[in-house]
């Protein structure tokens, strides 16, 4: 591991008189770190997805472009695994910026296929367009794990579910901004690359504009993330709150082997595995919405670049209330019990997919049916990320939820929600997409309810 990535080591610790008034601020602080530069992430993450209407004018089809779509989340899911385990052994302070910085360049440089080869040179495009996009997957893949270990360091068990739920908006923050920032990107700054060549502006406001505001996101993040309280000469979390889990040992405050990682805490954890499989439909439900939604307004419906962008941006602005009520309904209804609310939730989803196939040639149902969609639909993937990180030690955060992660991104999001989704959709016509959506709700739900037996079981054995 390079050195400038090394966790910091622990300092003395302050007087106790220092402690609470520290701890206090610090942990705010962390917390708006991580929020804000996990946000950033989002803002480079789909923007292909913008992008791909666009594109058909220049000769691409929709086939083609799923394989590029799909290397994002195939490298996402790659490296949220094995850069997970990089980021249980590394500063987070560091880490986080870093894969932020490095993804919004490789966003930027997306523009070149488009402008550097025309329709006789379309092979070479889509080669360069799906290796810029693993490239901006693979950094994406640094921000979960980072934030990950800052979580479960500076907060505790008993109060993680809620400090999660709050977190977790920040994907929708940022995702959020991706249609608007898509339309008005181009036009405040389309005409100074291209002129009145209008056809290009998109690449500004869908690549540039969004990768510029990144880099900034990032030096922010660095100014307030700390790795560990014993890095700032604090007590660990636990000792701090007096909130020690079933589990917890004093062997979690060390580093672990990758090989400690991987074959003792993580790939012999059975529900690991379910909740995992459960995340691959889960988020082919997720994007399989997401990623195609401009493309099937457009489309098949006639709706205009504009209407598509708010659209979307509904879809991930709706989402940050329907975290936060999914994960009160968790804590305070259902008692910490994540499986029946995430069933109930996926149910409810199965419902307005149902009205947003049905009744899309009316704008105001597809919008308030993608409210809907996205209001109920980041309960499941924030709860998943919750029981990922209490499944296994602290000190092995990143890598058990990379287990989750890679499922859901690999399988669910590149095989199924990209590849699959594209190809029905190119072949058979995007009811049978629908047809699709519909079934994936229900395998979640199938798989999900293997977990509620041993979910008992842990919370009855709390201490």
């Amino acid at each position: 591991m390079w050195n400038f990535m090394a966790p910091p080591a622990y300092k003395p610790e302050l007087p106790a008189d220092q402690i609470d008034s520290r701890y206090k601020s610090l942990r705010w602080q962390v917390f708006l770190g991580i929020f804000i530069g996990y946000a950033g992430y989002y803002i480079v993450r789909k923007n292909f997805s913008m992008a791909i209407p666009e594109l058909a004018q220049f000769g691409y089809e929709k086939g083609e472009l799923s394989i590029v779509l799909s290397m994002n989340a195939i490298a996402y899911a790659l490296s949220k695994f094995l850069m997970g385990s990089v980021s249980d052994r590394s500063n987070a302070r560091v880490f986080l910026p870093l894969g932020l910085i490095l993804a919004s360049l490789s966003m930027m440089f997306m523009i070149v296929p488009v402008v550097a080869f025309g329709p006789e040179n379309k092979g070479w495009a889509i080669f360069m367009m799906a290796a810029l996009n693993f490239l901006v997957g693979w950094f994406n893949g640094m921000g979960w794990p980072p934030c990950g270990r800052v979580m479960t360091h500076w907060f505790s068990v008993k109060e993680r579910g809620t400090k999660m739920a709050i977190w977790n908006c920040a994907h929708n923050v940022g995702g959020a901004l991706v249609g608007p920032m898509a339309v008005y990107g181009a036009i405040w700054f389309g005409s100074w690359f291209y002129g009145a060549d209008t056809t290009h502006y998109f690449l500004i406001g869908t690549y540039v504009f969004p990768s510029a505001v990144a880099i900034l996101i990032a030096l922010f993040a660095y100014v307030l993330i700390r790795d560990t309280p014993q890095s700032c000469g604090l007590p660990s979390i636990e000792k701090y709150r007096n909130d020690y889990p079933r589990n917890y040992s004093a062997k979690q405050e060390e580093v672990l082997t990758t090989k400690e990682i991987f074959f003792k805490y993580v790939l012999n954890n059975k529900m690991l595995w379910f909740i995992a499989i459960a995340n691959a439909f889960v988020y082919m439900v997720r994007y399989g919405c997401l990623d195609w939604a401009p493309t099937f307004l457009k489309e098949a419906q006639g709706y205009d670049i504009k209407e598509a962008g708010w659209a979307y941006f509904a879809y991930e602005f709706a989402a940050i209330p329907g975290t936060l009520f999914c994960g009160w309904v968790s804590d305070k209804l259902f008692k910490g019990r994540r499986a029946i609310t995430t069933i109930i939730f996926m149910l409810i989803v199965a419902v307005f997919i149902f009205t947003y196939w049905q009744f899309s040639d009316n704008y105001t149902l597809v919008t308030l049916s993608l409210i809907a969609i996205g209001f109920f639909i980041y309960g499941p993937v924030m709860l998943i990320g919750v029981q990922a990180l209490d499944l296994a030690p602290k000190n092995a955060a990143g890598t058990s939820a990379g287990l989750t992660g890679f499922f859901g991104y690999f399988f669910g999001t590149a095989i199924l929600a990209n590849i699959v989704i594209g190809y029905v959709a190119e072949h058979a016509g995007w009811d049978w997409t629908f047809i699709l959506l519909l079934a994936a709700c229900f395998l979640s739900i199938f798989f999900v309810s293997f977990t509620y037996k041993e979910e008992q079981y842990l919370i009855q054995n709390k201490k």
